[in-house]
């Protein structure tokens, strides 16, 4: 019989909660280290020297684990858009340089890079789905000499779509381009090697399936990648010397290696830190392998027992084409928002995107709370 995680979480008081994909629920011992970390704050004499620099080390030494990572490739941000900008801002742009983002992609892509198309760095084309799906040939078609990064999540926002991210990797490295991916949607929800992916850089916020508080996420770079990134501002416990920050040179400074180069200001942040350690501490003890296997678990039962008449899929049918959630339609597409709203009144939380339920359990869920979701799409 499989384990019941719910004891390490909240009581939802009949909530039915299928919204992962908005914001994971924070297991309880999350709360209580969030909680110990304020007391530092009380009680500062009693915050030990090297937590400013234990703490974010072995955030990147869990995350690394969870994609197939080195811990020195992994910087510490307080979000997806914080590791975008970082890439942004750290390319030497030349006359003509392209940035390719699929229509709909989520809007922190459009909100990094059509400012530096305003300031005349560099264009932004913005690539039109054939199919229902972006895909990778969509992507590739277009890749070409002027293209310096494509910019796509891994899986989609709205609709669950997973790229083929090797297959435009491969297009990327032929033309000297890098390939930036937003995991958000799925890391720590689904096994990842990140390097097998073939993507230059990737960015992602933890407070979705890594189950963390809002504001925390990483960057993670190719190693082969930190040196071609030139260098933007560096936040000063990336320097060689931090640890004695009484002789921290005035002059030559230099940052230390790896991608800590990148981390947010205010790496430390005990709070939020110290409570996504813990929620890191739990998604590698259960394993991410069983994660996806009790989530793919029950998608599959929603698929299966879809009322047909009723709703259709919105996201795609093959579970090796979608990520770690589904998303689902009225058939008679104007009584969606109904439907949302019946779900709402029913305690039954998911999200409404482009005119579609997403539907995201996560470890804290049962076959329960899809027959509850079923019985109200079918009624």
């Amino acid at each position: 019989m499989p384990t019941d995680y719910r004891p390490e979480f909240a009581d939802f008081e009949g909530v039915a909660y299928l919204n992962a994909a908005l914001q994971g629920a924070m297991p309880l011992t999350a709360a209580r280290e969030a909680q110990a970390a304020l007391e530092w704050k009380k009680r500062p004499d009693k915050i030990p020297d090297a937590a400013y620099f234990d703490l974010p080390d072995r955030i990147r030494e869990k995350v690394s684990r969870v994609i197939g990572a080195r811990p020195d490739e992994i910087a510490v941000t307080n979000g997806a858009s914080a590791g975008l900008a970082s890439v942004a801002a750290g390319i030497d742009w030349k006359p003509g340089d392209e940035v390719l983002v699929a229509r709909g992609e989520f809007p922190a892509h459009f909100s990094t890079w059509l400012r530096y198309e305003q300031a005349g760095k560099l264009r932004v084309k913005v690539i039109q789905p054939r199919g229902r799906f972006i895909s990778a040939d969509d992507y590739i078609e277009h890749i070409g000499p002027q293209t310096r990064v494509v910019s796509a999540s891994l899986v989609r926002f709205d609709n669950g779509a997973r790229l083929d991210a090797p297959r435009v990797a491969r297009a990327c490295e032929q033309v000297g381009a890098a390939l930036v991916l937003d995991v958000s949607q799925c890391a720590g929800a689904t096994t990842m090697d990140i390097r097998g992916l073939g993507a230059a850089m990737a960015v992602c916020s933890g407070y979705k399936w890594l189950l963390g508080p809002y504001g925390v996420g990483f960057f993670w770079i190719a190693g082969e990648w930190i040196e071609r990134l030139p260098l933007g501002p560096v936040y000063f416990m990336a320097l060689e010397g931090a640890r004695r920050l009484h002789a921290l040179p005035l002059e030559n400074q230099r940052p230390l290696p790896g991608a800590r180069r990148w981390d947010s200001p205010e790496t430390a942040n005990f709070t939020n830190l110290a409570s996504l350690d813990s929620s890191l501490d739990f998604v590698l003890r259960i394993g991410v392998d069983a994660i996806q296997r009790h989530i793919d678990a029950l998608v599959d039962e929603i698929i299966e027992r879809l009322p047909g008449t009723r709703c259709a899929l919105a996201s795609p049918e093959d579970r090796e084409r979608r990520g770690p959630y589904v998303c689902v339609a009225a058939r008679d597409p104007e009584t969606t928002a109904a439907l949302h709203e019946k779900l709402s009144a029913a305690r039954i939380h998911v999200s409404l995107r482009e005119n579609a339920l997403r539907i995201a359990p996560h470890i804290y869920n049962t076959p329960e709370d899809i027959s509850r979701l079923i019985e109200v799409l079918s009624s």
